[in-house]
């Protein structure tokens, strides 16, 4: 994802796997998350806090931290892999994050991204795409793009696999698009992913990220839809928030992007930082109007 975003330091690695062993007394009493408590969150207007993941030892320690979903995405081509882009990341590669989030995760949703390639030649394909991530543990899969998938989304559900969309910029576009830009600035692009959403959602979408969306129409798309919205650049008026887990820590050394707030900056280390995060999501102090468009 732009959801973009150099691999953790090896005293980020060290801390994570220190304050994974031990559970946060939060988790007593947790229940596992599931589809139909995603649903009452998104009805309560209770937000949701997701955050992207790559391995087993930040699985368990933002899992205990209170995240709410962990997002195995295609962002691990840059963060970790050192790409340009999301581009180049294989299905095989996805698997083998997805499968040591798993290893690691107790109670949070599981989304795995379906990488470039994998699910646009054909339906079959998508779906056996799909499938290698759900045996590798993932319990949602996200593609991106608009109503030109619907056909696809309708394949996986009927397979039986959760859907998570993908609308406004959709960085696997990122040539299409001419670059890492806001999307539905002018009101024909606006229509245009309006109608996108309305057919996602029909087509079986349980859930959809809006990224690099204007506020208002980011959140006129949350009220008009039965399903969770997730925004990243898209105002507080979305279900629930993500960033990638090395942006909001600080330690991807790209240009970070407007909508992304350091949570390491006043924290004590980096179970707190992830803390912070869930807390400003959870009272939409997190984004403020300077992470929004």
């Amino acid at each position: 994802m732009s959801l973009h975003p150099s691999s953790a330091t090896s005293a980020a690695t060290s801390a994570a796997t220190s304050a994974a062993t031990s559970a946060a007394p939060a988790a007593e009493g947790r229940k596992p998350m599931s589809l139909p408590r995603l649903q009452a969150m998104h009805g309560a207007r209770e937000p949701i806090a997701m955050l992207t993941c790559y391995d087993a030892s930040f699985a368990a320690l933002l899992d205990s931290a209170g995240v709410d979903v962990l997002l195995v995405g295609d962002s691990l081509g840059m963060v970790v892999q050192g790409e340009s882009s999301t581009l180049p990341v294989m299905l095989e590669q996805m698997a083998y994050h997805v499968r040591c989030v798993a290893r690691g995760n107790r109670y949070a949703w599981l989304v795995g991204d379906m990488p470039f390639g994998s699910y646009q030649a054909s339906l079959p394909a998508a779906v056996d795409a799909a499938v290698v991530l759900m045996r590798a543990g993932a319990q949602m899969v996200k593609l991106e793009g608009g109503a030109w998938l619907a056909p696809t989304v309708q394949a996986l559900v009927r397979a039986g696999i959760p859907v998570c969309a993908h609308l406004g910029l959709t960085p696997q576009s990122v040539h299409a698009l001419g670059g890492y830009r806001v999307q539905g600035k002018d009101e024909a692009a606006a229509a245009t992913l309006r109608s996108d959403a309305q057919a996602l959602q029909g087509a079986g979408a349980s859930m959809l990220v809006l990224e690099m969306v204007p506020a208002p129409l980011a959140a006129e798309i949350t009220a008009a839809l039965p399903i969770p919205t997730i925004g990243i650049g898209a105002g507080n008026g979305c279900s629930g928030q993500v960033l990638v887990l090395h942006d909001m820590l600080d330690v991807y050394p790209g240009r970070r992007p407007r909508f992304v707030r350091n949570f390491m900056a006043g924290s004590a280390g980096i179970r707190a930082a992830v803390e912070a995060y869930v807390a400003a999501v959870r009272d939409r102090s997190f984004p403020a109007a300077e992470h929004s468009y």
